[in-house]
């Protein structure tokens, strides 16, 4: 018995690569056979290898597609911000790109992804008339939109954050508590518990649809940069000269601390709920796995050099991106064009793919839920200082069109290209 039992060990003894290599291939047969060719949701786009989440539904379905260099006359600049782009979303749907900058106008403006066209603005103000007129009067640092695109957040260097209703661009309501700029937002998939990061070094929990404040939580030691979340309670925060990235973890009242980067950590997002990336002024970009407190790998200088004052300085990353669910990220600086990269060898390895030329700094970047376009925000300056001036750049937003190699898509699938 005990042979047995060891000669079965040895027949299916594998390493979680293979398995999920032997379980999507054995899927994509099973579909073949039911003579299903329509793609699921959610197909991994920049996957040349069968990597994705672990296959557990339809969901997860991995496509073999990969990106191209796009045509720099189809990518289009919408132009309407007179000062630097600062933070932008996209809605759930794809239709819609929501934008801010430091002119302090909210939505300056909404933007019909189609079209090009604006279809609403939100004018500023003066310090202190916030009640008095429906925009900011500060500089909107950060934004977030609920996963089913009702509720639409906004923070600003006055330490507040206004929740408006998407759809109409009229605010509902106004949270205050911060005491410091508020410099990052993000809303838990699936709900509408909204978390929010500031320059007070805290993070915040509210209640959207009840108007409520929730609780507070501590434990960054600098500023805090940036926030992301997915569907777990729990998020993800950069703190900037601190050094460190922090999972935390709602409901324990406990957090998680991560180091790797050598200087401030200025943006973060979460790839998956076990993955995330984050850049830094250092120049260095990181991959994280959140049971590891190193990152899984570490790109040093993603953005090259520049020469600041006769020394030689790496580029500041000043924006990241991830295409959720697949191993697509993108970043920006002001080097002078977005990067994309692949996370390679199981998430162990970053790969840099392409160069997309854009001029100034990328303050912000996101893609489509459906993966086939790519956002940036632009502007002559940081998002967050005045250090540099880019004059030759435009304070705007980039749609980057994202090519596919193959397309399998039927016609009625949304986002087929």
């Amino acid at each position: 018995g005990r042979r047995r039992r060891e000669a079965a060990e040895e027949e299916v003894e594998e390493t979680p690569q293979e398995k999920k290599l032997r379980l999507a291939k054995q899927y994509l047969e099973e579909l073949r056979q039911l003579g299903e060719s329509r793609p699921a949701p959610g197909a991994v786009l920049g996957c040349s290898c069968a990597w994705g989440r672990v296959l557990g539904s339809p969901a997860h379905i991995l496509l073999f597609l990969q990106v191209r260099p796009p045509d720099p006359a189809r990518i289009r600049v919408l132009r309407g911000h007179q000062l630097p782009v600062t933070c932008l979303v996209i809605s759930p749907d794809d239709k819609f790109i929501f934008s801010a900058s430091k002119d302090g106008s909210l939505i300056k403006c909404k933007w019909e992804v189609a079209s090009g066209k604006r279809l609403c603005v939100v004018p500023g103000g003066r310090k202190g008339t916030e009640e008095r007129h429906m925009g900011h009067a500060s500089q909107v640092l950060c934004m977030a939109i609920s996963s089913d695109g009702k509720y639409l957040a906004t923070g600003d260097r006055n330490k507040l954050i206004m929740i408006w209703d998407a759809a109409t661009c009229k605010r509902l309501h106004i949270f205050t508590g911060h005491r410091d700029a508020v410099s990052g937002l993000s809303f838990r998939k699936g709900t509408h518990q909204l978390y929010s990061a500031s320059h007070d070094r805290c993070v915040k929990v509210w209640d959207v649809a009840e108007n409520a404040y929730v609780e507070t939580l501590f434990g960054h030691q600098d500023v805090i940069t940036g926030l992301d979340s997915l569907s777990r309670e729990c998020c993800v925060t950069a703190g900037g000269r601190d050094g460190t990235v922090r999972l935390w973890k709602i409901p324990e009242e406990s957090q998680l601390v991560f180091s790797g980067h050598q200087g401030s950590i200025d943006c973060i997002q979460l790839i998956n709920e076990e993955h995330m990336v984050s850049g830094a002024d250092d120049g260095s970009l990181a991959l994280w796995g959140l049971t590891k407190k190193k990152p899984l790998a570490l790109a040093r200088q993603a953005h090259g050099e520049q020469e600041a004052q006769g020394l030689q300085q790496p580029y500041w990353i000043s924006a990241v991106a991830a295409l959720r669910s697949s191993d697509l990220l993108a970043t920006g600086s002001h080097s002078g064009s977005v990067k994309l990269w692949k996370c390679g060898e199981g998430f162990r390895k970053l790969e840099h793919l392409l160069d997309i030329p854009l001029v100034g700094f990328v303050n912000s970047l996101k893609f489509s839920a459906a993966g086939d376009f790519l956002v940036a925000g632009i502007g002559q300056e940081h998002r967050l200082g005045r250090w540099w001036r880019i004059k030759e750049a435009k304070n705007s937003i980039c749609i980057i069109p994202l090519k596919e190699k193959t397309t399998a898509s039927s016609p009625e699938s949304p986002g087929s290209s």
